[in-house]
């Protein structure tokens, strides 16, 4: 089983930033992907950004050169860092995590707020 914490959320002014983390705990060893989601209200939940064990990373197109992905093997942390943020950015934002073995993990979610 694995356990993922989403941290940093909040309310950001548009062209803003934040940084979300998401700390994996438990039997972390079978991860091979790492990545972040999101739902706003009414739409589907969709991939925003993901990287590999090997470091390769994958974005969204609407957030390529505003957002970057970031892993901390030693802390077992993945970071998003999201700058010049757009009110279209708001959502509920999940950490994700797939094995080896296809099964997939989220964290609970954590909400971001473009508002000014």
């Amino acid at each position: 089983q694995v356990q993922l914490v989403e941290s940093g959320g909040g309310l950001v002014q548009p062209g803003g930033s934040l940084r979300l983390s998401c700390a994996a705990s438990g039997s972390i060893f079978g991860i091979i992907v790492r990545g972040w989601y999101r739902q706003a209200p009414g739409n589907q939940r969709e991939l925003v950004a993901s990287i590999t064990n090997s470091g390769s990373t994958n974005y969204a197109d609407s957030v390529k050169d505003r957002f970057t992905i970031s892993r901390d093997n030693a802390k077992n942390t993945v970071d998003l860092q999201m700058n010049n943020l757009e009110s279209g950015d708001a959502a509920v934002f999940f950490c994700a995590a797939r094995a080896f073995t296809a099964r997939e993990y989220w964290g609970q979610g954590t909400q971001v707020t473009v508002s000014s």
